[in-house]
């Protein structure tokens, strides 16, 4: 990894402000990798707030954006929140990178096979007078860039090998634009797409961001994430007063002092909406997820997605809502493989939740799995 050539930022700057506001208030923990992160994304603000004088967004003069990397539970994406609220530019966006890829490609399909007036519609004007012919990449770096000169991601990760094609041309093309990336991911740009196919192809890509960007680890010594659900418990049955009490306030220390935000899943041309999210944090009910007409793939998109989901009012389970029970199994099966975390508010513990009738039986795999999921040694190995 390349060493940082910046200048770090004064300790006053308005991350730090913020990360030392949220320590005072007890919502965090001294630590300080976390605050070496915050003078690199404070180094970046006062860059953002001297290039509102004209220079930026000149590709020569766009300042360097910051690659946040290191294991889970570490503040990375508490860090992009605070980074993102205080960003002075009014042209930004924050996304999960999976599913702006998933854009990414919807757009690239919509500029090969539409016709003039469909590309018109959805790209403008100004990307049919130039000579582009059947090229993707310059028009839909041009809108993208048109839609956000910051361009904030979470959880930057190539597995693909559709993505890991497009990648270096595309961010080229954004970068020529004067775009600034700023992203957190849990692989240093060196791992990424990790034995991938024609890997040779990629490299190219990372040694791009590791030019384009500060590589600034956040590698503390401590998961704070598993240190509070380790503390808390994720199983709190029954639903009562007491319980309900406690889910609430493991909530609130997950987020960290950060806001609840809505986000968007997009499965098979459909589109989800969750209004209680936190970067890789969702909280939903029971009811939502189960007795609504969603299916497998809709649940692998939640895991891929979120890497915690706090489910609420989660009701004893008979035959009358086999259904539903059916969903759960669904649900419970897609966060198992994606080895995410599940805190759980339910009227009874995991053997109880369906204990006779028709299809009881074949709900038993799944309350073996929520007995596993809330054990400590998930806790320290899931991601």
């Amino acid at each position: 990894m390349s060493a940082p050539t910046e200048t770090s930022s004064p300790r006053t700057g308005p991350v730090r402000a913020a990360l030392a506001a949220r320590l005072a208030r007890g919502d965090l923990q001294p630590d300080a990798a976390q605050a070496q992160a915050a003078d690199a994304l404070d180094r970046l603000i006062a860059d953002l707030a001297a290039a509102r004088g004209g220079l930026w967004p000149r590709p020569a003069a766009t300042p360097r954006g910051i690659y946040l990397f290191g294991p889970v539970g570490r503040g990375k994406s508490m860090l992009m929140d605070l980074f993102f609220a205080l960003a002075p530019t009014p042209s930004k966006v924050r996304v999960h990178f999976q599913p702006f890829m998933a854009r990414v490609h919807a757009l690239i399909g919509l500029w090969r096979t539409g016709d003039a007036a469909t590309r018109r519609a959805r790209f403008g004007r100004g990307p049919l007078l130039r000579p582009w012919t059947d090229d993707p990449i310059p028009p839909v770096a041009e809108l993208l860039a048109g839609e956000a000169r910051l361009l904030c991601f979470d959880e930057f990760e190539v597995v693909d090998i559709a993505d890991a094609m497009i990648l270096g041309r595309l961010f080229e093309a954004l970068f020529a634009r004067g775009v600034i990336l700023t992203a957190t991911s849990n692989r240093a740009p060196d791992a990424l797409y990790a034995d991938g196919i024609n890997r040779q192809l990629f490299l190219p890509f990372i040694a791009m961001l590791k030019a384009r960007l500060e590589l600034v680890p956040v590698a503390g010594p401590r998961d704070f994430r598993t240190d509070r659900l380790r503390a808390a418990g994720t199983w709190f049955a029954p639903a009562d007063v007491d319980h309900r009490a406690r889910f609430d306030a493991l909530w609130s220390q997950m987020l960290g002092g950060a806001q609840e935000q809505e986000a968007t899943v997009e499965v098979l041309g459909r589109t989800l909406t969750w209004p209680r999210t936190s970067s890789g944090l969702l909280r939903t009910d029971f009811s939502t997820l189960c007795e609504h007409p969603l299916g497998s793939q809709d649940y692998l998109a939640l895991a891929a997605r979120f890497h915690t989901l706090f489910i609420e009012d989660l009701p004893r389970l008979t035959p009358a809502r086999r259904d539903a029970a059916r969903r759960l199994g669904l649900l419970i099966d897609a966060l198992y493989e994606a080895r995410a975390r599940l805190v759980v508010l339910a009227e009874a513990e995991p053997g109880a939740l369906y204990p006779a009738g028709d299809k009881a039986f074949e709900f038993q795999r799944a309350a073996s799995r929520l007995e596993e999921m809330r054990s400590a040694a998930w806790l320290d190995a899931v991601r």
